[in-house]
Order: structure tokens, then C-alpha cells, then sequence
């Protein structure tokens, strides 16, 4: 019984969560450019969804008296992902996807921009739930009988000090989707 309950306790030690046990915490921020995203395009859809940036912060180290040496705490970020929430009421969501990028971001060096982010593959247009926003198929989404989906757009970024610790911090920014909405705003 007792090998039962330490087995339990070890399987829920080794979660991801857990595994980030870097003296580095990863702060990731966006300043939100776009609410609005028509699918269809137009005025205004030629603008970045978000400019995000990147911070990596050294931790309080676990004893004062101990020396601290940075030099292997600046992270190498090699990937991002992008999930979504509905917030509208719907449970229809994109698929995930995970796109490989490098950079490299100094701890304690101040934000760094990402740069360009895809926010939704473009296959995604043609799945639920933006496939049924599209006029030829009512344009009304089934699940909320509304012509916009509303959602949040959850990225996550991952990378690892230069000493081999696992990194991650995320960011969130809500969009309303829609097809032939007078452009982007």
C-alpha cells in the first residue's frame, strides 16, 4: 500500500510544471494591436495582431549568502505555441500548432520583441469553428448562432538557459473572428 501512495507522489512530481526549476522566470507580455480580425481581410488587416515581448528575470536566489553566477542564465527560446479558448460560449476551437523560432534573450536585459508570430494556420479557415462564419455556409457560427467567434489566443514560449533548464512563459489576448466585417480593428 505504502509503494502504491510513493509511486502516485513521484508520478505527480515529474509533470511539466514542475520540470521548470530554472533560477529564470520567463515574462512574456503583448500589446494587443488588433480586436477585430476579419478572415476575409480589408481595411486595416495588414497590421500585426500583437507586438509580444520577452523578459527573462533572474529569481531570488535560495540563500543570500551564497555567490550567484549569471553567465549560463540567459535563455535560448526555440519554439512558441498557439492554443485557443473560447470565451463566447462555443467549445469549437482551432487545433493547436507549435512553430520552431531562436532567439536568444539576456537575463535581466530588459524586454525583447518576438518579432512576427503566426496566430492561426492558415488551414484553419477551411475547420470549425471559422469554417461555418463563411457566407456559402450560413455564416453564423452553430454553436452561438452569432456571425462572430469570440476567443482567446493563448501563447506560449519555450526555451532553455544556456545551462540546460526548462523555460516557459505564456501570454493571452482576445479576438473577435469574423467573415466580411468591415476589415480589422
Amino acid at each position: 500500500m505504502v509503494s502504491l501512495a510513493l509511486l502516485g507522489v513521484s508520478m505527480l512530481t515529474c509533470s511539466e510544471i514542475n520540470k521548470q526549476n530554472a533560477p529564470v522566470r520567463l515574462v512574456v507580455t503583448n500589446t494587443q494591436l488588433l480586436h477585430k480580425l476579419d478572415l476575409a481581410g480589408g481595411v486595416g488587416c495588414d497590421v500585426n495582431l500583437a507586438t509580444v515581448s520577452i523578459e527573462a528575470r533572474l529569481l531570488p536566489p535560495p540563500s543570500v549568502n551564497l555567490p550567484t553566477d549569471i553567465r549560463f542564465d540567459d535563455v535560448r527560446i526555440d519554439r512558441y505555441r498557439v492554443s485557443y479558448v473560447r470565451t463566447d460560449g462555443g467549445h469549437l476551437v482551432p487545433a493547436p500548432f507549435v512553430r520552431s523560432i531562436s532567439s536568444l534573450i539576456t537575463v535581466n536585459g530588459g524586454a525583447q520583441n518576438l518579432g512576427t508570430f503566426l496566430a492561426f494556420d492558415a488551414t484553419a479557415l477551411n475547420q470549425a469553428p471559422f469554417a461555418a462564419l463563411l457566407p456559402q455556409n450560413g455564416g453564423r457560427d452553430p454553436e452561438t448562432g452569432r456571425s462572430i467567434v469570440t476567443m482567446d489566443l493563448i501563447l506560449e514560449v519555450f526555451g532553455q538557459t544556456l545551462a540546460g533548464e526548462a523555460v516557459s512563459g505564456s501570454t493571452r489576448m482576445t479576438v473577435d473572428f469574423c467573415v466580411q466585417c468591415s476589415g480589422c480593428s
